[in-house]
């Protein structure tokens, strides 16, 4: 070796042949052992880069107080498809609205970018002198958009126009709504009964409106003891408000509690609102869905100079062939279409809406000419993710949102979903851009707020009690992609504490370089 002083040459030892085979076992076995080479062209800077990032992960998950909670994390670099950082991938976990991932993935490959729901307006009665001598009936395809977000009041605009056009001033009838193209499997298999009455856990159908939940208003009276004043904001849901909400002194706790059977109209709310000035919200879902579109449209129409003569009905409280003796003549009116998947995944994965995901696992099912069941549609969205290679023991398919508690998947299975998703052509243009932006958009507006991360990272949140999850990808100091899913279950600690230790990795993931040491430490 350079620098050294060669040895004098000793004398030249005796080998035999019992001493060439011992040779040999010696050397085989050191060979046997001795670590894989590094990788061609990594630079020793490189692989001390990243010892040290993975000496600040393992920091972060080894505080005192996360030792009893369970985690699975995978760091995927897209760019030089390396695993980073690994600890527990392959576990099962329970995703929260980590399982949107898989539900975006399967009807993007299914449906396509540009599917689109249908919603049909359509009669067997005559128009005469301004009359539709009969029912006005509205089928439903599913579509969730039709609420604020895509102005439905706009949207009731022009389905009234277009009534006019036809020479419709007044319907005779009854304003049916058809919600046969989904089955009556309206929530979610594992979905808690405490979840039920809010708005995020509301039941899906083939006609939805204002994503199948009521906005309730609640103002606190002048004085302690005073009545709490409830109000619906939408005014045709069908429920029925039984309020023993209290009002108290000023300082003391505001607790507000929303109860609900199934199949139930009777919405309790309880609890006690400090006095003070301002206005409370909260959401509430509806019983029936289809109900609510047909009684919301009526007054929208009656509102907008159409007059209805006839009730609100959902078909399936109407005797069997009730929709006038000329049903076999049904004809089509008009036809509303959704906006396209593109932007109904924008939607549910930025603001992780629920109703949106669960319509997407029922028209999944749809592709394969199946009935529109949850139970079908996963099985749909399971082929995808076989096809795809995802091992079938990596995940368990239980509701498209994540709302059940029975779903589990692992971190392995998501990275290579988002993989997927990050590489193919026919998805890589338009899937990161659904998931919330760092610090900017929907569920991760909060987070990251004046970190490298911010405006960086785009990434999937999960949420129920007892687990937190962030998967998506985020973009190193030397601009190297990175894909990476984080789960955390089984935890007493308040949920904040979790997704603090969350956005450290993440931030430690931002800052991370190969070539020099990262610009920002983990805190």
């Amino acid at each position: 070796m350079t620098g050294q002083k060669p040895k004098a040459p000793g004398p030249k030892p005796v080998v035999t042949s019992g001493s060439v085979v011992l040779i040999l076992l010696v050397v085989a076995s050191a060979c046997a052992r001795a670590p894989r080479p590094a990788t061609p062209g990594v630079s020793p800077s490189s692989r001390a880069a990243l010892a040290e990032l993975h000496r600040d992960l393992d920091s972060i998950l080894a505080a005192p107080e996360l030792q009893r909670l369970t985690w699975a994390v995978l760091v995927r670099s897209l760019d030089q498809d390396e695993v980073l950082y690994q600890v527990n991938a392959g576990k099962l976990m329970m995703p929260a609205s980590n399982m949107k991932i898989l539900t975006m993935a399967a009807a993007a490959e299914r449906l396509g970018w540009e599917y689109r729901f249908e919603t049909r307006l359509q009669t067997a009665a005559s128009i005469e002198s301004g009359h539709l001598s009969g029912d006005l009936i509205v089928v439903g395809g599913g579509d969730p958009t039709i609420n604020t977000r895509t102005n439905v009041d706009a949207l009731f605009d022009d389905w009234a126009a277009r009534l006019r056009a036809l020479g419709i001033e007044t319907i005779d009838g009854r304003l049916v709504g058809d919600d046969n193209r989904f089955d009556d499997e309206t929530f979610g298999a594992g979905w808690t009964l405490d979840n039920l009455p809010f708005g995020f856990a509301a039941p899906v159908g083939a006609l939805q409106i204002h994503e199948d939940e009521v906005q309730l208003r609640l103002r606190p009276g002048d004085a302690p003891g005073a009545p709490v004043t409830v109000e619906f904001a939408q005014a045709d849901s069908g429920l029925v408000i039984e309020n023993r909400l209290t009002t108290v002194a000023a300082g003391e706790t505001l607790a507000i509690d929303i109860r609900r059977w199934p199949r139930g109209r009777v919405l309790q709310v309880s609890g006690t609102i400090p006095v003070g000035p301002s206005e409370l919200t909260r959401t509430a879902s509806v019983d029936n869905p289809t109900e609510y579109f047909v009684r919301t449209l009526k007054a929208a129409l009656i509102a907008r100079g159409i007059a209805v003569h006839g009730d609100a009905a959902d078909i399936d409280d109407l005797p069997s062939q009730a929709i006038g003796p000329e049903a076999a003549v049904v004809r089509t009116l008009f036809v509303h279409r959704s906006p396209p998947l593109s932007d109904i995944g924008k939607v549910m994965m930025t603001v992780s809406q629920n109703l949106y995901a669960e319509t997407l696992i029922r028209a999944l099912a749809t592709t394969e000419r199946e009935p529109a069941t949850a139970a079908a549609g996963r099985r749909v969205g399971r082929g995808v993710l076989e096809a795809w290679g995802i091992p079938v023991d990596s995940f368990v398919y239980v509701d498209g949102s994540g709302l059940s508690r029975y779903n589990y998947v692992s971190a392995e299975a998501i990275v290579r979903i988002l993989t997927r998703m990050g590489t193919d052509p026919k998805h890589a243009s338009i899937f990161p851009g659904t998931l919330p932006l760092a610090g900017e958009e929907g569920t991760l507006r909060q987070r990251f707020k004046s970190t490298r991360a911010q405006g960086n990272v785009r990434a999937k949140t999960g949420s129920i009690d007892n687990a937190r999850a962030l998967s998506g990808y985020v973009t190193t100091l030397d601009g190297d992609r990175l894909v990476f899913s984080m789960l955390a279950n089984h935890f007493t600690l308040p949920a904040s504490q979790i997704e603090g230790v969350i956005d450290r990795l993440v931030e430690r993931l931002a800052n991370f370089s190969r070539a020099a040491r990262p610009a920002q430490r983990p805190r």
